[in-house]
């Protein structure tokens, strides 16, 4: 199979799921259009060296993400924040914002944007339903680490919708 092809299959088969991803990693419209462009210029050129090393999922997960990182850390350098930092941000004033399921994960977006690398990563691919060892093949990171992170993020996510919805 070709370059072209291979892209082609990828963006046939994860096209859905990379415009997720770009919305996930970016707010503003023309910059997730931009992140979008680039992580489909960075797939085309990732299949060139691509020798089936691991499923099409995995690859295009793999560089996919890696792209929108590389992307949001050059964009937002000193910006980012751990998991740790982020329970001591001080919540939204916005209580109306916890109606409706729209708002909501534009919220819960809003915060996993905040976090650093690979905190991020790992929240995002959670939500595309992977499981905790396709998300240790695309990141490189244990299934056991990828757990417990899911698990504190989740953790954390509770606490702070719970405040807001408190406030």
């Amino acid at each position: 199979m070709t370059q072209d092809e291979r892209y082609l299959q990828a963006m046939a088969e994860f096209g859905p799921a990379l415009g997720r991803l770009a919305r996930a990693y970016e707010a503003d419209t023309d910059l997730r259009h931009d992140l979008l462009q680039d992580v489909s210029l960075a797939l085309w050129r990732s299949f060139a060296g691509f020798a089936g090393q691991c499923s099409l999922r995995t690859w295009v997960y793999r560089v996919a993400h890696n792209t929108a990182i590389s992307v949001r850390v050059r964009r937002r350098k000193g910006r980012l924040v751990s998991l740790d930092e982020l329970a001591d941000i001080a919540a939204p004033d916005d209580p109306e914002g916890a109606v409706g399921k729209a708002r909501v994960l534009e919220r819960l977006h809003g915060l996993i944007r905040r976090l650093a690398p690979p905190d991020d990563q790992v929240m995002l691919l959670y939500l595309e339903d992977q499981d905790a060892a396709a998300i240790a093949e695309i990141t490189g990171l244990s299934p056991g680490a990828v757990a417990t992170r899911i698990h504190r993020v989740k953790q954390l996510l509770t606490r702070r919708f719970q405040q807001d919805d408190d406030t």
